[in-house]
């Protein structure tokens, strides 16, 4: 049962964080996942599984792709995709825990779930912004796609190996929060 849960938190934080990179990518893969018995989601949640969900998710994956290609339009959507990457990233974290408390299921979702998910869409949003500046936005379609085969990768990867992609996630929200805070903090008390 501990095992269990481990991994169902692990699956959930890899997939919570998968949504910094594209928000709708590991939501359709959870969907198909429950739809196949591989992603374990909890009561209240088997909606997930239904196909509705899984067209959904899939139409609006595509769009998100496709946006993120068109100039101006990709940070425009960077805007956007903040809220709702937290938004996905909780509701993906709290499908797999299997707490009674619905307070503590959706506390925990919101607080690591949606924290793995705004910590990843900072740094995108920063490398898109740091991708426009340098080259007037030309750069932005590699930036795209970096982050699409990202969001991919680890939403698959977070089914099958979620211990190792978790581990991976929360050295690399420690190390974001430590790089990116320690700049914030320097340049609040200098200047």
């Amino acid at each position: 049962m501990e095992k269990e849960i481990i991994t169902a938190i692990a699956i959930g934080i890899g997939l919570s964080a998968s949504c910094g990179f594209r928000v709708f990518v590991p939501m359709l893969i959870a969907s198909i996942a429950a739809k196949m018995n591989i992603f374990p989601v909890t009561e209240g949640f088997q909606w997930l599984a239904s196909w509705p969900a899984i067209i959904s998710f899939g139409t609006a994956t595509a769009a998100e792709i496709l946006a993120y290609y068109i100039p101006f339009v990709d940070n425009l959507l960077d805007t956007v995709a903040t809220p709702l990457a937290v938004g996905g990233g909780t509701i993906l974290l709290t499908s797999v825990l299997p707490v009674d408390s619905e307070f503590l299921k959706w506390a925990s979702g919101f607080l690591f779930g949606g924290g793995a998910a705004a910590a990843v869409q900072g740094g995108t949003v920063l490398t898109r912004l740091a991708s426009t500046k340098l080259t007037a936005g030309t750069g932005n379609a590699l930036v795209a796609t970096g982050e699409h085969a990202a969001a991919f990768g680890t939403s698959v990867l977070s089914l099958f190996i979620p211990l190792i992609v978790a581990a991976f996630v929360i050295i690399l929200v420690v190390w974001f929060i430590v790089k990116f805070g320690k700049k914030l903090f320097l340049k609040s008390h200098t200047g």
